[in-house]
């Protein structure tokens, strides 16, 4: 896995708690995904499924949390990537995943349907 995104969660992205909303940290893969869907496909992609999703541990504000990707399978107009979130208090250098989840893209041409994916030699 890559490191894709780094970011810091902040007292506007909580529950009434004081954790981390699930869905701010599911925008942030999506984000993390979907900047490596783009970098494969050569330009715009769009989210099509969320698989999978664990969440293992909460987030707490002013934790850094990190995204990590990594391509586990591409079809002919898809792409499925697995991420990873994991925080790291901001006074320590411990860190522990958090979260993980499989997305699913699929490309798309200027008309806004599917398209193959470039061959990725070129």
């Amino acid at each position: 896995m890559v490191p894709v995104v780094r970011t810091i969660a902040m007292p506007a992205d909580t529950n009434p708690s004081g954790d981390i909303f699930g869905g701010w940290l599911m925008s942030q893969m999506d984000l993390a995904a979907g900047n490596v869907a783009a970098r494969r496909a050569r330009g715009r992609c769009a989210t099509i499924a969320v698989d999978a999703v664990t969440f293992v541990s909460p987030v707490a504000v002013g934790d850094e949390v990190s995204l990590y990707a990594s391509i586990v399978k591409t079809g002919r107009t898809s792409i499925s990537i697995q991420v990873e979130a994991w925080r790291r208090p901001r006074h320590s250098e411990e860190t522990r995943k958090v979260t993980e989840a499989m997305f699913t893209f699929v490309a798309l041409g200027e008309d806004g349907k599917s398209r193959p994916l470039p061959d990725p030699a070129n």
